[in-house]
C-alpha cells in the first residue's frame, strides 16, 4: 500500500539537537519501501540554529530523512530569495512551487531545480504533487516583498490538470503552506489529499472527500497517509522514538559552532510559551518582551507592543536561561522600532490585539503583549472597554510613542492601524535587546492584569 509521510512547519525543531533526531528518528520507523516522505514548508526557518546556519541545518535533515519533497513556506524566504536559490540548489529534495514568482515575474526557482508539480512512484502507484505557498507571503514576510504569490486555486487547477492528463496519475497530492485556505482549496480542485501547514494546530478530516492534513507546529507529529482507495492519515508522536544519531551529532555540531551558551538570567518559575499561551492573552512571555521593547527606548517609549505572532513556541525558560533560549523565542533579525501615534490610531491597535476584523491565524487567537498600559475587552460585543496608558485613559487627541517589532511596519495582518510612516526612530535587534535587558533586569516577569477579557457578565483574568 503506497505511504506518505508528512511533516511541515517544524521549524525550531532544530534548536534542540535531541528533539529533531527523535523527528527524523520517527520518520525513519515509519519509513519503508512502500513510503515517501514529504515536507509543506517552513522547514528551514525560524529559529535559533536557522538564524546562525542561514537554514542550512535543513540540508542535514533532509538527509537524515530521506525527503523527497517540499514546497515553500513563507519562513523559507526570511534570508532573502538568493539565499533560498542556493539552498534549493543544495537540497536533495525537489522543490515544487506552482504559485511563486520571482523579480521579474518568472516561475521562482526554476533554474535550481523548483518546478510547479512533480511526481513519484510509491509502491506502484503515480503520485503527482503541487506545491503552493500563501498569497500573502510578501506581507507576512518582508525578505518576500520582491516576489509575487498568485492565486494557489488557479495555478493548482492548471497544474492538476496537466498532472491528470498528461501524466495518468493515480493520486493528487497538493503540499499546501495556505493554512485556512486548506478548504477553500479542497472545495475548488480536484485532489484527492491536501498535506497542509502555516497554522500550527493539528487537522485529520475530510473536505468535500478530500482529505486535509495538518501534522502541528516543531516537529511534534508526523502525519502517515495511506493511499488505498479512499485516503486516511493517522498521527504519530515524535516523543519516545529512538533518535537518529547521525542527525544529532550534525546539529549539535552547527550549535557548538554558534557559541550561544552564555548564562545570561535565572529563572525560578517556568515561563510557558506555547502557543496556546502567548496567544491566549495577557501571559510571563509576552510582558516580558513587551518590557524589553520599552525599556529599548526607555526614554521615550510611552508603550511596549510585542505581536504574539512573533513569540515562537518551545520549552519553557526555566532554571538557567542562556543566549540561545532568547534568541529561540524571537528568532528575527529585525530592530525594536520606535513609532508615533494619535490616541485615536493607539486605541485602534490595542483593538487590533483582539483581532476581531483581522484574517490572521486562529478565530480565538489574542495577538498582542504590553507594557505600560491596560486593556479590558469585550469578547461579546468585540468591544474595548477600558484602555490606559501609564494608569490614564487614552487622549483621542494626544500622540503617544510605541516600541514594537519593525515586522509590524510591513504586514498589515496584525496591527493593519501600524504603518511605515508611523517610525521616528529604531533600537537594536530584538534577541539583543532581551539579552540587554535581561542582563540588566534579569527575567522575572508577572502576570499584572495588563490585559482582561470579559464576556457573559463575568470578568476572567486570561492567564498562564
Amino acid at each position: 500500500m503506497p505511504r506518505l509521510l508528512h511533516y511541515s512547519d517544524i521549524e525550531n525543531v532544530f534548536d534542540t539537537p535531541e528533539r529533531a533526531a527523535r523527528l527524523a528518528g520517527r520518520i525513519a520507523a515509519l519509513d519503508g519501501a512502500d513510503a515517501a516522505v514529504v515536507g509543506s514548508g517552513d522547514t528551514t526557518a525560524p529559529g535559533v540554529l536557522s538564524l546562525v546556519a542561514q537554514g542550512r541545518q535543513t540540508l542535514d535533515f533532509y538527509a537524515s530523512t530521506e525527503t523527497i519533497l517540499d514546497t515553500f513556506g513563507n519562513h523559507e524566504f526570511d534570508y532573502g530569495a538568493d539565499a533560498l536559490r542556493e539552498l534549493v540548489a543544495e537540497a536533495t529534495p525537489t522543490f515544487v512551487s506552482a504559485n511563486v514568482r520571482d523579480e521579474d515575474g518568472e516561475p521562482f526557482g526554476r533554474e535550481q531545480g523548483v518546478v510547479p508539480h512533480e511526481t513519484a512512484q510509491v509502491d506502484g502507484a503515480t503520485v503527482g504533487f503541487v506545491g503552493l505557498t500563501d498569497p500573502a507571503t510578501d506581507s507576512l514576510n518582508p525578505m518576500a516583498g520582491p516576489l509575487t504569490f498568485t492565486d494557489p486555486i488557479a495555478a493548482a487547477r492548471d497544474a492538476i490538470a496537466e498532472l491528470r492528463e498528461e501524466h495518468g496519475v493515480d493520486y493528487v497530492v497538493v503540499l499546501s503552506h495556505l493554512g485556512a485556505g486548506d478548504d477553500d482549496l479542497a472545495r475548488a480542485v480536484d485532489a484527492d489529499v491536501i498535506l497542509g501547514g502555516h497554522v500550527h494546530s493539528r487537522r485529520n478530516d475530510y473536505v468535500d472527500d478530500t482529505l486535509v492534513v495538518r501534522p502541528g507546529v516543531n516537529g511534534q507529529a508526523i502525519a502517515e497517509v495511506e493511499l488505498d482507495g479512499r485516503p486516511t492519515a493517522t498521527l504519530h508522536e515524535r516523543d519516545g522514538a529512538e533518535p537518529h544519531e547521525e542527525l544529532r551529532t550534525a546539529l549539535e555540531r552547527r550549535m557548538a559552532a554558534a557559541d550561544l551558551d552564555e548564562g545570561v538570567a535565572e529563572v525560578d518559575e517556568p515561563i510557558e510559551r506555547t502557543g496556546d499561551v502567548v496567544h491566549g492573552g495577557e501571559c510571563r512571555a509576552g510582558n516580558f518582551v513587551a518590557d524589553a521593547f520599552r525599556w529599548a527606548h526607555q526614554d521615550e517609549a510611552d508603550v511596549g507592543l510585542s505581536n504574539a505572532g512573533g513569540l515562537r513556541s518551545g520549552d519553557p525558560f526555566e532554571g538557567t536561561v542562556t543566549k540561545a533560549d532568547l534568541i529561540s523565542l524571537i528568532p528575527f533579525e529585525e530592530p525594536v522600532v520606535l513609532v508615533e501615534v494619535t490616541g485615536e490610531e493607539l486605541h485602534g491597535i490595542f483593538r487590533e490585539m483582539a483581532a476581531p476584523d483581522v484574517d490572521f491565524g486562529k478565530a480565538d487567537w489574542w495577538h498582542g503583549h504590553i507594557s505600560n498600559a491596560r486593556v479590558v475587552w469585550d469578547e461579546d460585543a468585540e468591544e474595548l472597554v477600558e484602555a490606559t496608558v501609564d494608569g490614564e485613559p487614552i487622549d483621542p487627541e494626544a500622540t503617544y510613542t510605541v516600541a514594537t517589532s519593525e515586522y509590524l511596519l510591513h504586514s498589515d495582518h496584525e496591527f493593519p492601524t501600524l504603518e511605515e510612516r508611523h517610525r521616528i526612530g529604531e533600537d537594536g535587534i530584538q534577541h539583543e535587546v532581551l539579552y540587554d535587558y535581561a542582563l540588566e533586569h534579569g527575567i522575572d516577569p508577572e502576570i499584572e492584569g495588563r490585559i482582561r477579557i470579559v464576556g457573559d457578565a463575568v470578568e476572567t483574568a486570561v492567564s498562564e
